[in-house]
């Protein structure tokens, strides 16, 4: 009977081991105070300077991009899709008022492809670098059989820490306060399973079609990185108390808001008091879907949503600006009654 190897079964550990040593100088470059040794260990090493804090908590997070994946493979860019992985998980967590201390990834694929894995790993990357967090480990995982050629998945972990006495929860949260939406990037990474029902299975359209109501190919406005918001937040957490912040992620509008909100508190959400990205409107069409499956299914564009009383609104106002975000006075909070909805459009 002839020799067999790993190799032979589709696991190449030379390969992966070379893939390694080529990203480590990416994973280094998001290195920050507090992380111990290398990458490539059992486990990724971080030390918590207790003295900056008073009590602290670790808050955590993991995510992963869903199937906005098939979206970068059919058009074979892989460089952005990174920082989706970080975003929905960093942004899961800064609504605590966490700051991000590291991150950790697991990439599975087929067969390892360096190009793809090294495009991939630079987006993450990147990420973490816009999150102020530390890529500390990972797990690049090769599984002939399981995915088709040129197929992967991702997921992400993150680790974050805040003063027990600075959590925000939304308990805080009061009949007269107001919301404050900061605009999103487009779809983020939700809801593509549906976005693929509607543009590619139902219509047709190629990620390389032209579309003059997006203003050029199709697959560059769904591949439009996730926001990441943690530094807009955290500028914002040194002078202001938010009562509450809410990720628009899975769910949309509806289901994210009541979240953080008391039972007795309703919010009345102003629907033209943002523009509504071209995408969503685009999508609305073409797949003849209703309002109230747009709000609990995308974010509209809307990433994030704020609640805070309202006397700091236009100072918060005024400091998004000069953030160079986009924010929008986009509601309030009233009193609601036991059999109310949580979220009222209006």
């Amino acid at each position: 009977m002839d020799e067999i190897t790993y190799r032979d079964s589709g696991v190449d550990i030379d390969k992966a081991e070379a893939f390694i040593q080529k990203i480590r100088p990416l994973v280094k470059s998001t290195f920050r105070t507090g992380v111990l040794g290398e990458i490539g260990g059992y486990g990724g090493l971080f030390h918590l300077n207790l003295q900056q804090y008073h009590d602290p908590v670790l808050v955590s997070a993991t995510d992963g991009v869903g199937t906005k994946i098939m979206v970068a493979v059919l058009m074979n860019r892989h460089h952005t899709i990174g920082i989706d992985l970080v975003a929905m998980c960093v942004n899961d967590i800064i609504v605590h008022g966490a700051t991000p201390l590291f991150f950790l990834d697991y990439l599975a694929m087929g067969q390892l492809s360096p190009e793809t894995g090294t495009q991939i790993i630079e987006g993450i990357t990147n990420g973490c670098l816009q999150a102020r967090c530390s890529l500390i480990g990972g797990e690049t995982a090769e599984m002939p059989g399981l995915y088709k050629p040129g197929d992967y998945d991702l997921a992400g972990f993150v680790v974050g820490v805040v003063d027990r006495s600075q959590i925000i929860d939304g308990s805080d949260i009061a009949v007269g306060h107001r919301l404050i939406g900061i605009a999103s990037s487009g779809l983020h990474a939700n809801g593509f399973s549906l976005v693929r029902k509607v543009l590619f299975e139902r219509h047709g359209y190629k990620v390389t079609d032209e579309i003059p109501e997006l203003g050029g190919p199709l697959g560059e406005d769904l591949l439009q990185p996730t926001r990441i918001y943690v530094e807009p937040v955290l500028n914002l957490l040194r002078d202001f108390p938010l009562s509450g912040i809410a990720h628009i992620t899975g769910g949309g509008l509806t289901q994210n808001l009541p979240r953080i909100l008391p039972r007795t508190c309703q919010a009345v959400i102003q629907r033209q008091s943002w523009p509504v990205p071209p995408i969503f409107r685009f999508l609305q069409e073409k797949g003849n879907i209703a309002d109230e499956e747009m709000l609990r299914t995308f974010n509209n564009g809307l990433g994030l949503v704020m609640v805070m009383a309202d006397e700091l609104v236009p100072d918060v106002l005024l400091r998004l600006q000069g953030l160079q975000e986009k924010a929008f006075l986009i509601g309030e909070i009233v009193s609601r009654k036991p059999n109310d909805p949580s979220v009222v459009f209006v």
